[in-house]
């Protein structure tokens, strides 16, 4: 990470958005005191699809039954 101050910011902007864009960061600093960082750009995630596997997934009937009592307890560590 890189640290400038804003006038040799607005002097080598190319330079550190090239550099931001091959993965570096840069931090911006006024009178030493860091002031805000660059970072290259992410893409958003698109938004979610509900109901995507409809159809794909099937839930068996006894699905919430109860458990065997011998597997009910192995589970408890009896």
């Amino acid at each position: 990470m890189q640290t400038v101050n804003i006038h040799e910011a607005k002097t080598h902007l190319s330079r550190l958005i090239e550099e931001v864009a091959a993965g570096d960061e840069v931090v911006i600093a006024k009178a030493g005191k860091p002031v805000v960082r660059i970072v290259p750009f992410a893409k958003p995630k698109p938004p979610r699809r509900l109901g995507g596997l409809l159809g794909k997934i099937r839930t068996a009937d006894d699905f919430d039954a109860p458990l065997p009592d011998d597997l009910l307890a192995a589970f408890e560590g009896r």
